[in-house]
């Protein structure tokens, strides 16, 4: 689905929270609002369910927005997986990986300031940050299984994960 799949009022800016649940909505993906100021949406992904989460700021005006994909890192990977996110955050532009150090879930973070006395955000907005984050957890999950999973380093991984194929099967 793209933007030209959207029309009408739901194409409109609107709150952060509000765009987020209209996109999520649009794609058919399951979705629940904790209040006005927070979603969380799931959606399948060729390697993993992920679970997004907004979470608007108002007196920041910055939305924070994750994806996190189903990868847990045990306490004897971290050193690893850690090397591993400094390599990959090397690459991004926008957003990065982290690992949250008390439950070892790693996660795709990115933060969007939307200023103004009512902000909004617009549908290319929207699909920019999700799309990305979305397509970064793609592109990458592989490297961080092989270094889970795959016995290799975190250099490994990456020249592993992210060979370049020619032409088609």
């Amino acid at each position: 689905m793209t933007l030209e799949d959207f029309e009408g009022p739901e194409t409109d800016p609107a709150a952060p929270i509000d765009m987020l649940e209209s996109y999520f909505a649009a794609h058919g993906w399951s979705h629940d609002r904790s209040g006005d100021d927070e979603i969380v949406a799931h959606v399948k992904g060729s390697w993993t369910e992920y679970e997004l989460r907004g979470v608007w700021r108002d007196e920041d005006q910055v939305l924070q927005f994750l994806a996190l994909p189903d990868i847990k890192v045990t306490e004897d990977k971290r050193a690893a997986i850690y090397e591993a996110i400094g390599l990959v955050n090397e690459q991004l532009w926008l957003g990065h990986f982290e690992l949250w150090s008390t439950s070892g879930i790693l996660l795709f973070r990115h933060a969007a300031l939307i200023e103004g006395d009512e902000p909004t955000m617009s549908l290319a907005q929207t699909e920019t940050l999700i799309e990305s984050a979305i397509d970064e957890c793609e592109r990458y999950y592989p490297v961080f299984q092989f270094v889970l999973w795959g016995g290799k380093t975190p250099r490994e991984a990456i020249a592993a994960a992210l060979i370049e194929t020619q032409g088609e099967a």
